[in-house]
């Protein structure tokens, strides 16, 4: 298993946030994530938003840094992509 997580380049509740998906399954993603100390209330779909100050933790638990771009590419290779569904025209 692999998890990556992006630069903390998302900003949101006066905060700036990382988001950390796997290439392998969600319940290896759940796991690194309690490794870490992330809250459950934390996964959203398909990935975990991670507060700047955690960045470091996550990484040094072995979260692989990622341009965001590559972090989206390599959730949709794995199938575990779940997209907002935008409600019909």
């Amino acid at each position: 298993m692999t998890v990556y997580i992006d630069p903390p380049d998302w900003p949101g509740h006066g905060r700036m946030w990382s988001h950390m998906v796997s290439d392998t399954s969600y319940d290896e993603l759940h796991a690194f994530a309690a490794r870490i100390g992330a809250p459950p209330r934390a996964f959203d779909r398909d990935h975990y938003d991670v507060p700047s100050e955690r960045y470091a933790d996550a990484v040094a638990a072995g979260a692989v840094e990622v341009r965001s771009r590559e972090l989206v590419r390599r959730l949709r290779e794995s199938g575990l992509r779940r997209p907002k569904r935008r409600p019909p025209a």
